[in-house]
């Protein structure tokens, strides 16, 4: 109860600095108080737990980075896989700055880990956007300038970059219909909190529009497109035997989607004796079960790690690592796999900067924004039930000039939304010395 009334009483005298942060700063942390050991239990009984809870409250060691600060924050993972080139580009750019990366997920925190640990000089968590903690957090980061992927708005932390003349930017903003309507609602407020951006990068007109319209300046707002089309082509050549055969990608396949895949080839087969099956599961440790269902069938199949190829094989499964994306380069089209199950998908853009379709399941919460671009053409198709799946892979195969328009319009929507890592880093140029 004491350490309570303490904490209430820093925090009063912390945020009474800032008159816009009072009410809000006040009012967010008594509820933090109150409703963190009731979010813990709950938490606790679902068989989950508060990941990095300590760094969001600000405690965390001092990394001692210096007074030349580059940070990035990415909530989870589609924002942190978004930021990977960006952040590879950076460190090459601006070789004196320490670059800090932070997620608010663990699935974020461990993508990050993983992709960053040689790139970057500290990976950790957003704070709780409260001041106590996002003072904290800011004392001992000190960053020149902060970019935040796409629209997460938090209140205290904008006002107090602001105070502290920390450089505050949106990059690959955009806001889903959802989310604008309750933005919208709240537009008084969030202009406030919009006017301490130093500048607004979206994805697109559209999300440029709405956020001027709950407040965002306008002299401040541009679009930038999309981070996640600055996709490389790999220049890796690929010989499995694929000539003079229509290849079928299942990339990043998921338990119970090898079995979809698998009877649609199956059943294709039988009318198109040219079409072959390149199977790559996500997660190696599922191969025997996925040759046992294969031999279930009564398919002929290889391995890459053995350098079987199509010339004697109908199905291959790629057991090696990092080959997928080049892979994309000989496929007639490609089905995404991690869409038929709460996974939330995986990344199409791999398959479409080769100008090649992709068709997904559902379930595409990672990649959404991807997806609903690529969908509003034919460069790519959200199915929801596998006989949708079966009858747009006849159409991709049976209908040529219709397979001709998805290639085309592969091809237009990366030439429209490529650049936006270049935006980013001659706007870097402009503030950094």
């Amino acid at each position: 109860m004491i350490y309570t009334i303490i904490l209430i009483l820093l925090v009063i005298i912390t945020v009474s600095m800032f008159s816009e942060l009072f009410l809000y700063g006040l009012v967010s942390t008594i509820l933090f108080i109150i409703l963190l050991p009731f979010y813990y239990i709950v938490r606790v009984f679902n068989g989950k737990f508060l990941y990095g809870w300590k760094e969001k409250l600000g405690f965390f060691k001092n990394p001692k980075l210096g007074d030349k600060v580059i940070m990035y924050h990415g909530v989870s993972v589609g924002e942190v896989i978004a930021l990977e080139n960006l952040i590879k580009k950076t460190k090459e750019t601006f070789p004196d700055y320490k670059i800090v990366v932070t997620t608010g997920t663990k699935t974020g925190q461990e993508i990050a880990i993983k992709k960053f640990s040689n790139i970057v000089d500290f990976i950790t968590y957003f704070p709780f956007d409260i001041p106590y903690c996002v003072n904290s957090f800011l004392n001992k980061i000190k960053p020149t300038v902060v970019l935040i992927a796409e629209t997460e708005l938090w209140p205290s932390f904008s006002m107090l970059c602001k105070a502290k003349n920390i450089k505050l930017y949106c990059i690959n903003g955009r806001m889903s219909d959802s989310t604008y309507s309750l933005y919208r609602f709240f537009r008084h407020f969030f202009k406030i909190v919009l006017s301490k951006y130093t500048k607004i990068l979206t994805q697109s007109d559209i999300d440029k529009n709405k956020l001027i319209s709950i407040g965002a300046p306008e002299e401040k707002t541009f679009v930038m497109k999309n981070l996640k089309f600055d996709v490389k082509k790999s220049e890796a050549p690929v010989d499995l035997g694929q000539n003079g055969f229509r290849v079928i990608i299942a990339g990043s396949t998921h338990q119970g989607e090898d079995e979809i895949i698998l009877d649609i080839f199956k059943e294709k087969q039988k009318v198109y004796n040219d079409i072959k099956l390149l199977l790559v599961p996500r997660h190696t440790t599922r191969l025997p079960k996925i040759i046992e269902i294969i031999k279930s069938m009564g398919l002929n199949y290889g391995l890459r790690s053995k350098n079987d190829t199509f010339e004697e094989k109908s199905v291959i499964i790629l057991d090696t690592m990092g080959e997928l994306s080049k892979m994309y380069s000989i496929c007639h089209f490609a089905f995404i796999g991690g869409s038929f199950n709460k996974t939330g998908g995986h990344n199409p853009l791999e398959a479409t900067v080769y100008n090649k379709p992709t068709i997904t399941g559902p379930s595409i919460h990672n990649f959404r924004d991807i997806y609903w671009l690529l969908s509003r053409s034919t460069a790519g198709k959200i199915v929801k039930t596998p006989k949708e799946l079966s009858q747009y892979i006849e159409k991709l195969l049976s209908d040529n000039d219709f397979y001709t328009l998805a290639c085309k319009d592969c091809e237009a929507i990366f030439q429209d939304q490529q650049g936006a890592m270049d935006v980013v880093i001659q706007e870097l140029k402009s503030i950094l010395k």
